[in-house]
């Protein structure tokens, strides 16, 4: 160890206390703030000038649970902690789930001096919870659709063999053909239908190369201005120049890109908007085999339509969950699944003002880096 980091003096302690990624505040014994570190102004939005010196109850008005939490450990002179049930509200943000945990400090005599409070941001960790069930969701109910899928394919191809016989005896009677007709469309209807299904259940091919994730949404883009021109929806394509081609399979991450875009165009309304966008992600990075942080690539699909339905955001990637008419609910559960097959995520948000965003999470990993992540997205370190 260096000299500098052995010395036991206050300076080594103020840089630690600074250079933490957990949000640290400390009172003295009258409960008013005397030490704000830079994470507690990145977690609360409060800066220091305008936290140190004020009364905690003051800090925290509108928080009655961090409130309660100090003023135990100040009465009590114990540590107490709140891991599960504490929102922390923030100016001009949007709460979030908090960690809490309160000690109180003794001086060389015994006697408390204040408090010491500690903040984790529990963000990210939800979000792979969220993600870690739905994978589990997807695996449970893909195991059951494979021997499904199986059972149900082999006498559907019969029931069309038979209604195709049936109509070959029936022409000329136009009247009964068009039942034969009717049984044979639904039959290629359902059989789609299973063919989706079962691509959650199949292993995915080793296709992998060279894939330009700039030039897949540019092919796709123009597609669907194509498509879409009649209904004059607007699409803003913001691409980031320096993200090279990455390693993936180009045919499966097209497939994944279209379904979400196409989800974006057909939730907007006529002269609506869908933004396009990529970056390197700043808050996330993979750990690869070699221990190596990997960051990671972003593709944000944002529609100005009207948003997702809160208690349905968890269920939108469980295969047969949809919101549409004529929709099958495996389109979602699809994407999931490439994503999974890539070592991502995709996540899904409504956006504070209207709409819903889209974000697909994806190693940036070159086709000649070799290196294979072996954990889910953290907290940048």
């Amino acid at each position: 160890m260096s000299p500098e980091l052995s010395k036991s003096d206050p300076e080594l302690f103020v840089r630690v206390i600074e250079n933490l990624d957990r949000a640290v505040l400390a009172t003295d014994k009258e409960g008013d703030i005397v030490l704000f570190n830079p994470a507690a102004e990145a977690c609360t939005g409060l800066s220091r000038r305008q936290s140190v010196g004020r009364h905690y109850r003051d800090l925290f008005a509108d928080q009655p649970r961090i409130i309660d939490l100090i003023r135990l450990a100040l009465e009590d002179e114990r540590p107490i902690s709140d891991e599960e049930n504490v929102s922390l509200i923030r100016p001009y943000m949007p709460p979030t789930p908090v960690s809490v945990s309160v000690s109180p400090i003794f001086d060389q005599a015994g006697s408390q001096d204040g408090i010491v409070l500690i903040i984790r941001d529990l963000t990210r960790l939800r979000e792979q919870e969220t993600t870690l069930r739905q994978t589990d969701r997807l695996a449970m109910i893909s195991t059951l659709a494979a021997g499904l899928a199986h059972e149900v394919k082999n006498p559907l191809g019969g029931i069309r063999g038979a209604a195709q016989l049936l109509g070959m005896e029936l022409e000329g009677d136009s009247r009964l053909t068009e039942y034969t007709d009717v049984v044979i469309r639904e039959v290629e209807r359902i059989n789609d239908i299973i063919e989706e299904l079962m691509d959650l259940t199949r292993p995915r091919t080793d296709n992998v190369g060279d894939a330009d994730i700039s030039q897949i949404l540019r092919d796709i883009l123009l597609l669907q201005k194509e498509a879409h021109l009649s209904r004059n929806v607007k699409f803003i394509l913001n691409l980031d120049p320096s993200i090279p081609p990455i390693r993936g399979d180009e045919s499966l991450l097209t497939r994944l890109l279209l379904n979400l875009i196409k989800n974006a165009v057909e939730a907007v309304e006529a002269g609506g908007r869908v933004d396009i966008t990529t970056r390197i992600a700043t808050d996330y990075h993979l750990v690869s085999t070699d221990n190596k942080p990997v960051p990671w690539v972003v593709i944000e699909i944002a529609d100005n339509g009207p948003g997702i339905i809160d208690a349905d955001i968890e269920r939108i990637f469980t295969p047969f969950f949809t919101t549409k008419i004529h929709g099958t609910g495996l389109g979602l559960a699809t994407c999931q699944k490439i994503a999974g097959s890539h070592n991502g995520v995709i996540k899904a948000v409504n956006r504070p003002d209207k709409g819903a965003l889209f974000s697909f999470y994806l190693p940036f990993i070159r086709n000649q880096d070799r290196r294979l992540p072996k954990q889910m997205p953290n907290e940048k370190e």
